[in-house]
């Protein structure tokens, strides 16, 4: 087990920071002694330097890619059971390590302690879930032939390649790792492209990997900028998942389509919560807060827009606005905060220019709205806000931060409308007095994922179905069969037996043709799988 990498000074330090980020960058697939660029990498909290990293480049990546197709080839002519095997071994690792693990993600992100718990949780559901069904979903099956006596018919699954992976820096270690698992248990390498202000996260897993069984040079980490590292793996990839702005995914998946290579991706969100006059408010608003302003609010799934039925918003409103309140703001590596940092400076000057924004066109701020300088460089305060129109930035573009703002409805009908007026389809939720009512409601939202009574987490952790966005906000699915089956490419092979479909030595063509015809009407196909 790895000690803990406590970076705030109060905290007792087994093993000095700068030591464990420095063995990380071993991990990288970017050889530091070739007089590569450094990037400095900083604790969130404080803006103190952990390390750093090797910047890579594109013959980085030409050169991780060719290491990783030695590496396939083997791997894939593993049985699926055998590579499900080295993922159970790596799930015991990541419980063993969680503190560690969660350590290193707020290091890099700055987030509160149980939202880098979610994604130790994620790679926990994530490395269960496909390691059991990959035998059976990766099993070779029959399927009825075009003349089932004459024809044995089966489709098998055979790997991409070489996954490229382009990951965020908002949930780096689930949104790599939690991808990249799936792939390699069907067959396949990985290429990771880790945000630049996060790669440790992806790095701490890489040694995890190596220690569970994961052959060396499969699961390779390239850390670099988007426009040299990941263009490079866009180049040579046979498949590409990405996570990121529906903007960047447009572009990706253009320069995919060129190559003709298979590209899924999760894309942004605005999400909506609806809550009706029958709900349970005290319930609906202390959950709120967490599906509000998880990772402060920088989460593709969390929830910008809510729509409250007219009879009870008042209600609804002040008891939100007081379970904001309560959330405590802070930085620390134990559960006794909140809500943590903004990542970045550029994500504070997002929050705080939309929230400027907005009041300068009459929005009305009903708790928070201000820069915390004293708890740490990147920290806002969540935010609520009401009187938002179209007009303001915040009305219908992603803000990502830690900024929601409520609208009364009339009625349901108006709720599901409004919450449907949008171009993006990730997520949803909905609060109302009766689970059927919920369940009827969900299912007229255009979104890839509903929570009836929470706001995104049991159907992000039903790593059991798919999970993904409509509209501008997706395409393809993680999770589910999907999320596996995906890095693969079906093959059918057909034997023949018997005799072929010429006709025999002893039949005429023109007999032998309205014979085939008048047997194929009567073939009564069975189910394949």
């Amino acid at each position: 087990m790895y000690p803990r990498v406590t970076c705030n000074e109060e905290a007792t330090m087994p093993v000095p920071a700068a030591a464990v980020f420095e063995r990380l960058r071993t991990f990288s697939a970017v050889d530091a002694s070739v007089g590569h660029d450094e990037r400095a990498i900083t604790e969130v909290f404080s803006g103190d330097t952990l390390g750093s990293v090797p910047v890579g480049t594109a013959a980085d990546v030409e050169a991780a890619v060719s290491r990783a197709r030695v590496a396939q080839a083997g791997w894939a002519a593993r049985s699926a059971k055998e590579r499900a095997e080295v993922f159970e071994r790596y799930r015991a690792l990541v419980v063993e390590n969680r503190e560690y693990l969660m350590d290193v993600v707020q290091a890099e992100t700055g987030k509160a302690r149980w939202a880098a718990q979610e994604e130790i949780m994620g790679l926990i559901f994530a490395a269960r879930y496909f390691s059991r069904v990959a035998p059976k979903l990766l099993a070779p099956h029959s399927v009825p032939g075009a003349f089932p006596l004459l024809n044995r018919a089966s489709v098998r699954t055979v790997p991409k390649g070489v996954v490229g992976v382009i990951a965020p820096w908002n949930y780096p270690m689930l949104l790599s790792v939690g991808d990249s698992i799936p792939a390699m248990l069907a067959g396949n390498a990985v290429v990771v492209k880790p945000d630049s202000q996060t790669p440790y996260s992806s790095l701490a897993n890489a040694e995890l990997f190596a220690r569970a069984g994961v052959p060396k040079d499969l699961f390779q980490v390239v850390p670099g900028p988007g426009t040299v590292v990941g263009t490079a793996i866009v180049e040579q990839a046979d498949y590409l998942m990405f996570t990121g702005s529906s903007a960047t995914g447009r572009t990706l998946a253009e320069q995919c389509g060129r190559r003709l290579i298979g590209f899924s991706a999760e894309l942004g969100g605005k999400n909506p919560m609806i809550v009706t006059r029958g709900a349970d408010l005290d319930k609906a608003a202390k959950a709120a807060v967490r599906a509000c302003f998880s990772n402060a609010g920088q989460l593709c799934i969390s929830i910008e827009r809510m729509y409250v039925e007219q009879s009870v918003v008042a209600e609804f409103t002040q008891k939100f606005v007081d379970a904001v309140k309560a959330a405590k703001l802070g930085a620390a590596y134990d559960f006794s905060a909140d809500i943590g940092s903004l990542i970045s400076e550029s994500q504070l000057e997002t929050v705080t220019k939309h929230v400027a924004d907005a009041v300068s066109k009459g929005a009305k701020v009903l708790v928070g709205g201000n820069a915390r300088p004293d708890l740490g460089p990147l920290f806002f305060e969540p935010t609520v806000l009401s009187d938002v129109t179209d007009a303001m930035e915040c009305g219908r573009n992603e803000t990502f931060g830690p900024l929601v703002s409520i609208y009364p409805v009339a009625d349901v009908e108006e709720a599901i409308t409004r919450a449907n007026d949008t171009e993006y389809g990730l997520n949803a939720s909905v609060w109302a007095g009766r689970k059927a009512e919920g369940e009827r409601i969900a299912e007229r939202l255009h979104a890839g994922t509903v929570n009836v009574d929470e706001g995104y987490a049991p159907a992000w952790g039903t790593t059991g179905a798919p999970m993904g966005g409509m509209g501008i906000s997706g395409v393809g699915r993680r999770h589910g069969t999907d999320g596996l089956l995906k890095f693969t490419e079906p093959q059918t092979v057909v034997v023949t037996r018997f005799m072929n479909l010429d006709a025999p030595a002893f039949l005429p063509q023109d007999k032998w043709q309205p014979l085939l015809m008048t047997i194929a009407r009567g073939i009564r196909f069975l189910p394949g799988r």
